[in-house]
């Protein structure tokens, strides 16, 4: 190996090394939660009111972490949520599940339920920690696992115009149709 080699995979090992810490999912909130008399939050430069009550045992369906999109500052994972027949980890042998920008995919070869079922039964979540200890918990959250979640839907509205609304209803599906939650209790039960 000449010099050359040697510095470059010398340069890297030590971006590597010291670029660790932004590998690493945080799922930490990024600045103190300040609650406001109307009953709001504020997270850093974001507004966030609730919008109804949420409570959800659910089966974790899949999860993705993300740092580097524009809702990563409030919500750094997704986690895809199954309840009711999608929470049957005999149907779940039979439908491929997965995650990316945001998103929930599902595809099967052959419906072990129906279609609607599978929409009405099963989400993309946009989780917010409230705490230290919810962010703690989502940290270790692994698909398979069953959770039982609780908080707020919420909508969030960043000092810059940015606008992220979550869904209030279990009966949309395709763009818009994801809950943004304010993750105020987090228990995994398995």
């Amino acid at each position: 190996m000449n010099n050359r080699h040697l510095l470059l995979a010398l340069a890297l090992l030590a971006a590597f090394w010291f670029g660790w810490d932004h590998l690493r999912p945080n799922f930490s909130p990024s600045h103190t939660v300040q609650y406001q008399p109307d009953g709001a939050y504020r997270l850093g430069q974001y507004r966030i009111t609730p919008l109804q009550p949420f409570q959800l045992q659910a089966r974790v369906l899949g999860r993705e972490i993300y740092r580097y999109d524009r809702g990563a500052d409030v919500s750094p994972i997704d986690l895809a949520l199954g309840w009711g027949p999608m929470a049957d980890p005999q149907v779940l042998s039979r439908i491929d599940i997965s995650q990316g920008n945001r998103w929930y995919r599902w595809r099967t070869a052959e419906f072990p339920i129906s279609r609607r079922d599978i929409e009405v039964h099963s989400a993309n979540m946009h989780m917010i920690p409230a705490n230290a200890e919810v962010a703690a918990e989502l940290a270790r959250v692994k698909p398979g696992e069953q959770v039982a979640l609780s908080g707020q839907l919420v909508r969030v509205d960043g000092d810059d115009g940015f606008q992220w609304i979550s869904s209030l209803t279990r009966d949309d599906t395709g763009e818009g149709a994801c809950e943004l939650v304010w993750v105020e209790k987090l228990e995994r039960m398995n």
